[in-house]
């Protein structure tokens, strides 16, 4: 497998919305990331819809008809809908085939009858458990592929996953605040992990003529960023949140050099990163997120989307409509804007400002600014030697990127944070084997259910 050693863009001022250096086309008229901005709505079942699945059917027809009679209402040209699958979606691969199927037969109708351009995505859960089963070998991974199949044929234009490998160790090593384990746990054993499924996802979707998407560290860069929050009593400083989703970029990188073709999949904020390396569209999820969770970079996670997401909203009714279709126009109208200002000449002023509201926020929006994103790049394709090399590098870059901005204020809290992690880094062997050994080693007596022979160690 060939890693990426130089950057798809010559610089971070040629990174912008709408715009990819590899853009792609599927579904009914879709392209994405072909100089116009698509918002991506992604809804949820209510608690009890997914009991059968005649109910869940039931309930996804409606949310769908809902989405897609608002653009239609409000002059939305383009939606992809993500169908994020339940763990019933997945565990019953029939389920998320024939809800991909239903899906499909309203959009071309749609399609047929108003020119509304659709595609759809389907993200099969990841139910694996690393501290408890052969994540490599199991019936948990036999059903995700049998899952993937079942939405492909069903109609699916795109395959995306929240691959899982590592999450064992990470679970234990980030609310200690270890960059070490971090570094091992996404850095080396979830790029293994995502080359070993990758590869699989790929062979899937080209037998079956869908488009490979993406991965994202959600379930542990996502999980540092939220234990960091913006509260006092936060758990996770916001310094070692940011060093965390650095590593994240390495480690989401693979499953491109496994052949995916983007557009990334949303809650992957590690994404700017991705692009900057890549040349891929990507989706990002900001201020419209705010259904599903609170982040600090609400704007500046527009500056080179690709898709402009919600995250997730459970279905239920507004003043406005149901919940799907509120958010399907507050997308519209956001991408309307960025689609006006590429229109108008006018793209880079918006970046800039969106960029400009969000970049000192926190320490997220900072290292994810379109600069500091390219720059952690560089450091990941200029350490293309070993999965570890590079994320290791990326965290670094990152690190160094906070401690020398003289505008980013953080407290002594952050401050002694970033710096004993940044000491830890440095300190850590240039050898990845040598790294693996250590590592393997201290986390096999320390994590409950870590076996390294999972991920061919």
């Amino acid at each position: 497998m060939a890693r990426y050693d130089k950057m798809a863009y010559g610089s971070a001022a040629e990174m912008i919305f709408g715009s990819a250096k590899n853009p792609i086309t599927y579904g009914r008229g879709f392209s994405v990331g072909a100089g116009y901005v698509y918002p991506e709505l992604v809804p949820h079942p209510r608690p009890g819809s997914e009991k059968s699945q005649k109910s869940l059917v039931k309930e996804y027809e409606k949310m769908v008809i809902d989405v897609l009679d608002r653009c239609v209402a409000i002059g939305i040209p383009g939606i992809q809908i993500e169908l994020e699958h339940v763990y019933q979606m997945t565990r019953n691969p029939t389920w998320g085939g024939e809800i991909a199927a239903q899906t499909k037969r309203l959009m071309e109708d749609y399609h047929r009858k108003y020119g509304l351009k659709s595609a759809i995505r389907a993200t099969i859960a990841d139910y694996r458990k690393p501290d408890e089963e052969k994540i490599w070998d199991s019936e948990a991974l036999r059903v995700m592929l049998q899952s993937f199949e079942a939405s492909a044929a069903g109609g699916a234009d795109n395959l995306s996953l929240e691959s899982v490998g590592g999450k064992e160790v990470t679970d234990y090593t980030i609310v200690r605040q270890d960059i070490r384990g971090v570094l091992f746990g996404i850095g080396v054993l979830g790029s293994l992990d995502m080359e070993h499924v990758w590869s699989k996802i790929v062979g899937i979707a080209k037998k079956h003529g869908a488009t490979p998407g993406g991965d994202t560290n959600c379930a542990q860069a996502n999980v540092a960023m939220f234990m960091a929050g913006g509260y006092q009593d936060r758990s996770v400083p916001h310094t070692f949140a940011a060093l965390t989703r650095s590593i994240a970029a390495a480690r989401s990188l693979v499953a491109y050099e496994q052949g995916a073709k983007g557009p990334s999949k949303d809650c992957g904020y590690e994404d700017p990163i991705i692009k900057a390396i890549s040349g891929v569209p990507i989706a990002m999820e900001g201020k419209a997120s705010a259904c599903a969770h609170s982040d600090l970079v609400g704007n500046l996670a527009a500056a080179c989307c690709d898709l402009w997401s919600n995250e997730a909203v459970e279905y239920h009714d507004m003043f406005g409509g149901t919940t799907v279709a509120v958010f399907t126009e507050i997308l519209g109208y956001d991408v309307a804007m960025m689609n006006s200002a590429i229109d108008l000449g006018k793209a880079k002023d918006l970046q800039d400002i969106l960029v400009a509201s969000d970049k000192y926020r926190g320490m997220h929006g900072f290292i994810l600014a379109p600069d500091n994103a390219y720059k952690i790049g560089q450091a990941i394709v200029a350490n293309s030697q070993s999965y570890y090399a590079r994320a290791r590098a990326a965290a670094i870059k990152a690190g160094e990127l906070m401690q020398q901005d003289s505008k980013l204020i953080m407290s002594s809290f952050e401050r002694e944070a970033l710096d004993s992690s940044m000491r830890t880094l440095e300190s850590l062997p240039d050898k990845e084997a040598d790294f693996i050994s250590e590592c393997v080693e201290l986390y096999k007596k320390q994590v409950k259910g870590f076996e390294p022979k999972n991920y061919g160690l």
